[in-house]
């Protein structure tokens, strides 16, 4: 698992790297001191930890978000770490993970770390998984990760994916029990992955891919509950 530290206090970086290093000592851990250095380095990291005013880690934060949606990346987990209480709604506005507060708690660190942990570990699981399905009379693997929806289609369905779109058969009924972990069945005609919602309201669920399907007014309650408890168990989360 590989983590980034930046804070442009150098005894700061080291505090975190110690903290993490205690609980989670075979990660990779690379510590940075200023924004540009952190942007330019080659990959990703699964987890941030970034001082939101020193280093501007929230610019860090837009600009993070901003390449991984482009690119279709998932998304890092980014915990912010500052002595400024202020600036927490912003942090959220960029889905961030948690918000610790200097001081730090180094009980509450490390139940936020392994939290973090989790949520990747399974993220990685939930990438590899996938679906069979017959597209033309050949079968095609997809994975649950590309797919933002599914629509029926008469006695057939389309998979709306990064792809394409691709119809194929299957039921609706089937694929809804098959999903259920990870996709809701929000209208009568939409199976939605809930990874890949960006927002949604009472009539309406806005995907990551620019996609907007309907939500049946009946089903609104419980899609919420739902996702709420998706959310609550680790499951990625774009609102």
């Amino acid at each position: 698992m590989n983590i980034a530290v930046c804070d442009n206090n150098r005894n700061a970086c080291n505090e975190i790297l110690r903290l993490i290093r205690k609980d989670k000592p075979t990660a990779k851990i690379f510590t940075f001191t200023s924004a540009e250095t952190l942007l330019d380095a080659p990959e990703d990291f699964s987890i941030y930890f970034l001082d939101i005013r020193g280093v501007s880690g929230l610019e860090i934060a837009r600009n993070l978000r901003a390449r991984q949606n482009l690119q279709g990346k998932p998304k890092s987990i980014l915990i912010f770490i500052t002595g400024y209480r202020e600036y927490m709604a912003e942090a959220f506005d960029v889905n961030a993970f948690h918000y610790i507060l200097k001081p730090i708690d180094t009980k509450k660190f490390s139940q936020v770390l392994a939290r973090a942990c989790h949520e990747v570990e399974e993220s990685e699981s939930r990438a590899e998984k996938y679906l069979l399905l017959k597209v033309g009379g050949v079968h095609k693997k997809f994975y649950l990760r590309n797919i933002f929806f599914i629509e029926s289609n008469n006695k057939k369905v389309i998979v709306h994916t990064s792809d394409g779109n691709f119809e194929a058969a299957g039921k609706m009924d089937s694929l809804e029990v098959a999903l259920s972990d990870c996709f809701y069945r929000c209208h009568r005609c939409y199976l939605v992955n809930l990874e890949k919602i960006s927002a949604y309201t009472a009539n309406t669920i806005q995907l990551t891919g620019g996609d907007e399907i309907f939500i049946a007014a009946k089903k609104y309650p419980a899609f919420v509950k739902t996702y709420l408890r998706y959310a609550k168990e680790g499951g990625g989360v774009n609102v």
